[in-house]
């Protein structure tokens, strides 16, 4: 995580030298330009470009100290600017680029895939197959799964699927919303996520849904979290980790420990 600041801060500092340069080489001539022309300081026995050249020689030479500053600075702030616009478009492309692979992914394929350190399967939301009854404490397998994600390296979440991938699907959840379909059980899942792990954290989900057998099945892809996300259970909040086949907490001696290498 630290190496990937510094590559941030080095990219950062290198928008910022090739800005203070664009300022000086760039700015400053067409600057001198148009100074030339506004003022008719044609009329002197240079040319623009003599005037324009000499200007520039004086800034390299540093005989033009705070003209020279003003420029780079100039130039470095809208380098700096640069480089966080494009920082961000970047990190949405890869972000795009991301989900567009997971979404690639046929979801018979992972059915057959099998539980693993990136891929999880849930039954059901709310509704108890055994008990065959409502249970909200189910909410907190789905958000223990998520919180383990979001702490790891992402993954997929399958809710309605049986651990051995067969489909149940999410009617008997849809019985227990107030919007009884897909886009209900979508609002149901994201309140429950942003009450419970954080409203910022809710952007680290991508939720679709597939038909499969005449059963809906939601699929949920999360992505890495920028900060440790806890659940609070009894006893206190905790941190949650996908490891292998399965999602465990952290006591806090483990817990301090990944959080320094995770996120410094």
């Amino acid at each position: 995580m630290q190496g990937v600041r510094n590559v941030i801060v080095i990219r950062l500092f290198a928008s910022i030298l090739l800005g203070a340069l664009f300022g000086v080489l760039i700015i400053q001539p067409v600057n001198e330009m148009v100074i030339f022309h506004v003022y008719e300081i044609d009329g002197s026995s240079l040319n623009q470009w003599q005037f324009i050249y000499q200007d520039l020689i004086k800034s390299l030479s540093g005989e033009a100290n705070k003209k020279t500053l003003y420029y780079m600075v100039v130039g470095g702030v809208l380098g700096l600017l640069a480089g966080l616009v494009f920082r961000f478009i970047r990190t949405k492309l890869d972000t795009i680029d991301s989900l567009n692979q997971e979404l690639g992914k046929d979801l018979a394929l992972l059915l057959v895939q099998g539980e693993g350190p990136a891929l999880e399967f849930k039954s059901s939301f709310r509704w108890d197959l055994r008990q065959n009854r409502a249970n909200k404490g189910l909410e907190a397998v789905i958000l223990k799964t998520i919180a383990g994600f979001m702490n790891g390296g992402g993954g997929t979440l399958l809710i309605g699927v049986a651990d051995d991938g067969a489909i149940v699907g999410l009617k008997a959840d849809y019985t227990l919303l107030k919007k009884s379909d897909a886009d209900g059980f979508e609002q149901a899942l994201v309140t429950v996520v942003s009450t419970n792990l954080g409203a910022d954290l809710c952007q680290n989900l991508h939720i679709v849904f597939h038909t499969v057998e005449g059963e809906d099945v939601c699929r949920i892809i999360i992505k890495p979290a920028p900060r440790p996300v806890y659940l609070s259970r009894e006893g206190g909040p905790r941190l949650y980790l996908r490891t292998g086949g399965g999602t465990r907490d952290m006591n806090i001696q483990e817990a301090t420990e990944y959080i320094k290498g995770r996120w410094g």
